[in-house]
């Protein structure tokens, strides 16, 4: 980038100009497609149709290890690493709507193992993902309520979906959002047809 005060014989790039120049954009970037795709696991948990949530959130950890990796991949290892870091907020025994994250992350480490595909690139959860950007986004102050009348499986099914829904959403925004890499496999993913 050059200065236009810069051309003329004799005179120095402008300041500013040269600080301009070397900035890195601080403002975090935003991801329509994992937006719509934590919007569609709200959306199904509101219909109630929490078996199809939880598959859907069961497949986050996979989905963030694989947008980390320059090549997509991820392993078993990596996801569970993924959930250790992100399912359980610093410092949360509890929330305030009960979440036991102690309890919770060990059922979510057990489900997301056997839902983890073997070492290699998760296709068919990107492949989800990369659906998720031609979907309508949700209305503002959608929220999905958690009913008192669940049964034992629907309830653990529903704290799981919110626990990794706001497992996927403190990693994009503390991490993801700045990380280039994981920004350039969005991109790729979005333009992929």
């Amino acid at each position: 980038m050059r200065d236009e005060l810069s051309e003329e014989p004799g005179h120095a790039p402008h300041p500013a100009a040269a600080a301009v120049a070397h900035r890195t954009p601080s403002a975090p970037s935003s991801s329509r497609m994992c937006a719509a795709y934590l919007a569609g696991i709200v959306q199904l948990l509101d219909a109630q149709r929490r078996e199809a949530a939880l598959r859907e959130a069961l497949d986050l950890p996979s989905i963030a290890v694989a947008l980390a990796d320059p090549r997509l991949g991820s392993s078993r290892d990596q996801v569970m690493r993924w959930c250790q870091e992100w399912i359980r907020p610093p410092g949360a025994e509890r929330d305030a709507h009960g979440l036991d994250y102690e309890h919770l992350a060990r059922n979510i480490a057990e489900r997301v193992a056997q839902a983890a595909e073997p070492d290699g690139v998760p296709m068919r959860a990107l492949r989800r993902l990369q659906l998720r950007r031609h979907a309508r986004t949700a209305p503002r102050g959608f929220r999905a309520r958690h009913a008192a009348d669940l049964s034992p499986r629907e309830s653990e099914a529903f704290d799981m979906c919110t626990a990794l829904t706001e497992a996927a959403r403190r990693w994009y925004a503390r991490n993801a959002c700045h990380d280039p890499t994981v920004q350039a496999n969005l991109a790729r993913l979005a333009v992929l047809r």
